[in-house]
């Protein structure tokens, strides 16, 4: 085996990205990057990829460029052109009732947020709060008369503590980019957004430490970050919108997880506040700390359900210069296994992705997406997979990623594939993996699982819900192999409550048997409240509410949200 036979393979990758219609769609373009933020993000990273304000726009950016009236307005408005007819539901509708408990509210409480907050924080803007109770989707939608924008921890206190005195209910909300209802109210709770407080604390340039307020919109971290040589080690498709305290808050998962681990990982401290008004200072910066328990985990991925997050510490890694993609073939899902398995070996510290699509996948992808196309022979193949490498020395990088391909190709892993040459052609690369939730929806109706299922076990699900199927629908397959976080949809001409039947409640009963996670990383919010026995037992859900009540007794904070509905009512 040559290694000519590489570089021959990698001419045809450079034929594809200088064609005109294989040109990296860097426009801003507000209805993608909506699709995008469902989990599945796109690839901004290293120097391979525009991290630029100038590659995303800045309309999303609570509390920098535009007012968030404006946002949330030109939020609407793309939502409304670009994805009404494309929603992606997943779960099967769960009749609510009222917290009858729950005060409304009335002009004493808007006249006291007014002399705390001042008038234009206080915000009853009819068009302004149809966008901010509405999902992205929108497939939820509250109907909240209230939007509060508090600048600092002490108005967030006074905020909490008020509406804990009226038994008011409050849904903290960050860029509202999440899928599974989290972030918008169901009834008529009182919205809080941490979007002008967006300050940078402190950084420290020797230890990587990050200490930031929760409003900062993620990629305003991001290039700050990048003028200092650092990186974040969060990438997700809605960092043009999305806030680090939310990020925290539903311990968002994204593409650098394989190589920097969760942010329960990279979190080193938080400042929470109480459903009652108390501050919980846990702003530390100390990578060892072991004074009894570690309350900080508790926030982390509790989607605002035990305090409203306001400041963060995290550690950020130095930003690597040398980066490689390779996009790659394999003739079964055996073979995918294995290659992961060697790449873990052979590329051990520079690997920093490893994702996976079917045949399935790409097809939908080259069908339905502009400018796209398949860098290897024109067959499709069963199963393609995506390996990026950060490191720090181009030379060395490059010829380990060549000695893993040609022994993996010796060794049968792999049938086919290419290697970017430059940035456009492995932009081009990950426009094929990151195009996939843009293309479904442009397919018709999609219903997504966002499952965490043992490595060896992922693909067995896909089969099996093509058996139950049939000609029904169209099941696809793709996500992040590296950690076992499968993305399965469900395509369709049409919602149709009988294909819905036939997907609910397999999916979770199949997920739960294998003691796999029926939320990887889009968090449970209200559409999966109820589902949360298929990953826990009724003893650690039972804990769970013990330490709701605990912190939050008159379950103020995001009501009907994480817990089942027998424990989310004080």
């Amino acid at each position: 085996m040559k290694m000519d036979r590489w570089r021959a393979s990698a001419r045809r990758i450079l034929n594809l990205s200088s064609h005109p219609d294989a040109a990296p769609r860097f426009a801003p373009n507000p209805a993608r990057r909506g699709i995008v933020a469902s989990g599945e993000q796109p690839r901004s990273s290293g120097s391979l990829h525009c991290s630029g304000g100038s590659c995303r726009g800045t309309q999303c950016c609570f509390g920098h460029k535009q007012p968030l009236s404006v946002h949330l307005q030109e939020r609407e408005f793309a939502l409304g052109a670009s994805l009404i007819q494309s929603r992606c539901f997943g779960s099967m509708a769960t009749k609510i009732q009222r917290n009858p408990k729950f005060a409304t509210i009335n002009s004493d409480d808007i006249r006291y947020f007014r002399d705390l907050l001042g008038e234009k924080n206080v915000v009853q803007d009819e068009d302004t709060l149809l966008a901010a109770n509405m999902d992205w989707m929108r497939k939820y939608k509250g109907s909240s008369k209230l939007l509060l924008l508090p600048r600092s921890t002490k108005e967030v206190s006074q905020i909490l503590k008020y509406c804990n005195s009226r038994c008011l209910g409050v849904v903290p909300q960050g860029g509202n980019t999440g899928l599974v209802g989290g972030s918008v109210p169901v009834f008529d709770e009182v919205i809080v957004n941490l979007g002008s407080m967006n300050k940078v604390i402190s950084f420290d340039e020797v230890s990587g430490i990050l200490v930031s307020e929760a409003g900062c919109i993620l990629e305003s971290l991001v290039n700050f970050l990048d003028s200092k040589g650092f990186i974040m080690p969060l990438d997700l498709g809605a960092k043009g919108s999305c806030q680090i305290g939310g990020n925290v808050s539903t311990n968002a998962g994204g593409l650098r997880l394989l190589r920097y681990g969760s942010l329960h990982a990279n979190v080193l401290g938080l400042e929470a506040v109480l459903a009652n008004g108390d501050v919980l200072d846990m702003l530390g910066t100390l990578r060892k700390d072991n004074t009894g328990y570690d309350l900080k985990h508790l926030f982390i991925g509790s989607e605002g359900s035990l305090g409203i997050v306001t400041k963060v510490s995290i550690l950020t890694p130095p930003k690597l210069t040398s980066v490689n993609v390779a996009f790659l073939a394999c003739t079964d899902y055996l073979s995918c296994q294995k290659l992961l398995l060697e790449a873990k070996r052979k590329l051990g510290e520079v690997l920093s992705a490893f994702e996976f699509l079917d045949e399935q996948a790409m097809d939908i992808a080259l069908n339905h997406l502009e400018g796209v196309r398949n860098p290897l022979p024109p067959a499709l193949h069963k199963f393609y997979v995506l390996i990026e490498t950060t490191g720090s020395d181009e030379r060395s990088d490059k010829e380990k990623l060549e000695a893993f391909l040609v022994h993996s190709m010796e060794g049968g892993l792999i049938s086919d594939g290419v290697v970017a040459q430059d940035i456009q052609q492995a932009s081009s690369v990950w426009n094929i993996r990151e195009g996939i939730p843009e293309a479904l929806t442009k397919a018709g109706a999609v219903y997504k699982y966002d499952l965490s299922i043992p490595v060896e076990k992922i693909y067995d699900i896909v089969e099996e819900m093509r058996n139950k199927l049939g000609h029904l629908a169209r099941v696809v397959a793709f996500g992040h192999l590296g950690d076992g976080n499968l993305h399965l949809n469900i395509s369709c001409p049409q919602y149709d409550d009988a294909v819905l039947a036939q997907i609910e409640p397999f999916v979770y009963e199949w997920t739960s048997k294998t003691r796999g996670s029926i939320s990887a990383e889009h968090g449970l919010g209200l559409m999966k409240a109820n589902k949360i026995f298929y990953s826990k037992s009724p003893a650690a859900v039972q804990l769970m509410g013990s330490v709701k009540n605990l912190l939050d007794p008159n379950h103020i904070l995001n009501p009907y949200k994480v817990l089942p509905q027998s424990l989310s009512s004080p």
